[in-house]
């Protein structure tokens, strides 16, 4: 039989793991409070981990303390208290993302705002010690200088980050979940009318992108999408589809193709007779020119590519043609390249087209999506409605309110 005394020697260790050490920070029995609670050992590198917490008042509060941290401890509640500094968390996160999870557009965006606004403000700060209050007091100093969208983004990336320590038992919860954030503010949105989308095109008539500019009047595709299209993505039938953009990176010299904005931003598009005649007139232009440039032309099968088959630059379209091209036609200067998108859906629901019909067209998730932001021509849809009802009851009569209540 075992010694009773073994035994408990034997457990000793064990039992000292278990219990809670409550350690008087300044030694003088009144606290405050060192709560120490051991959680078990790292699953790698089998170190110890602790949960490490100072509290104020009497040394039975902390005791207290220790034994609710206990019971936590024992139900897989809690997690250990992280020593790590945000910025050092960010990096680590922001290297697990990169391992696929995220496009690679949406990555570096995710990095510059963590070393923008992220890292210089609040890195040194522990994770543990990242409450609430700290991050809403980020917020509310960056609101005097930034805009509400650009906070809701940098909130984003922050509370993503912090959703997966919760995910990794770095943190027990995410602070970032408890804070109040600035109103959306709708930007806004500057569509041209039909009558100015003619001026535009008469202005465009002569540049070498005139075909581009009629293609994203006509279809709504975002100039990323526009820009990535092949020639292999119009079919016979007259169909183009739209299955990738073309993305510039942040420092102006490389480009990568990502894939659309959503599911429903892949989506095929009849083009119009018209257009179809001025796409085929463009391809054997640029044909042409292939065979002229020789090995000299770096063919990517791209429908909108520069003299020497490059991808076109966004930026570059916008500065050297666009805006010029605004300006011949007396036009806002606050127009921008997208804002033809936004006049290709405008139109349409004001000649009457289903949001349906205009919400596939633009490769939105839901129709609910399309009138929200196309609010502001629902107005003018209401009156045509009114008039159309009014033409179902009434036809052509045209008797007067006396006239029907002659009788009476």
């Amino acid at each position: 039989m075992l010694n009773s005394t073994c035994v408990l020697d034997a457990v000793k260790p064990l039992l000292a793991d278990k219990m809670a050490e409550i350690i008087d920070r300044r030694g003088k029995g009144k606290g405050p409070w060192l709560v120490r609670v051991f959680l078990g050992r790292h699953p790698i590198t089998k170190k110890r981990q602790f949960h490490n917490e100072t509290v104020h008042g009497t040394k039975k509060k902390a005791e207290n303390r220790a034994r609710e941290i206990e019971v936590k401890r024992d139900r897989g509640e809690t997690v250990a208290s992280s020593t790590t500094k945000l910025t050092d968390y960010l990096d680590k996160w922001l290297a697990h993302k990169g391992q696929g999870s995220l496009a690679p557009n949406t990555l570096e965006q995710y990095t510059e705002i963590s070393s923008r606004y992220l890292k210089p403000s609040l890195g040194t700060v522990r994770l543990r010690d990242l409450k609430p209050l700290v991050i809403q007091e980020l917020y509310d100093d960056l609101a005097s200088r930034i805009s509400a969208r650009t906070i809701r983004y940098i909130h984003a990336v922050l509370s993503s980050s912090l959703k997966q320590a919760v995910k990794w038992r770095i943190l027990s919860e995410n602070p970032a979940t408890q804070v109040d954030l600035p109103k959306k503010q709708r930007r806004e949105m500057l569509a041209i009318t039909s009558d100015q989308v003619k001026r535009f095109l008469n202005a465009a008539f002569e540049n070498k992108h005139f075909i581009l500019f009629c293609l994203l009047i006509e279809t709504g595709l975002r100039p990323s999408e526009c820009l990535g299209l092949l020639r292999s993505d119009i079919d016979i039938s007259g169909t183009l589809t739209v299955q990738r953009t073309l993305i510039w990176k942040r420092d102006g010299a490389s480009y990568y193709f990502g894939t659309t904005k959503t599911k429903q931003s892949r989506r095929s598009i009849p083009l119009s007779p018209q257009l179809l005649e001025l796409l085929r007139h463009h391809l054997a232009k640029q044909g042409a020119a292939r065979l002229r440039a020789g090995k000299e032309y770096k063919d990517q099968g791209l429908l909108f590519a520069g003299d020497n088959g490059q991808p076109l630059r966004e930026h570059n379209l916008i500065v050297r043609h666009f805006k010029p091209i605004l300006e011949k036609a007396n036009l806002s200067k606050k127009i921008r390249m997208y804002d033809l998108r936004h006049s290709c859906a405008t139109i349409l629901l004001e000649k009457g087209e289903h949001p349906k019909v205009v919400a596939e067209r633009l490769g939105h998730s839901s129709v609910i999506l399309t009138l929200d932001v196309y609010s502001h021509v629902l107005p003018n849809m209401q009156k045509s409605a009114s008039n159309k009802i009014a033409a179902a009851m009434f036809g052509g009569r045209r008797k007067s309110h006396r006239s029907h209540t002659k009788g009476e």
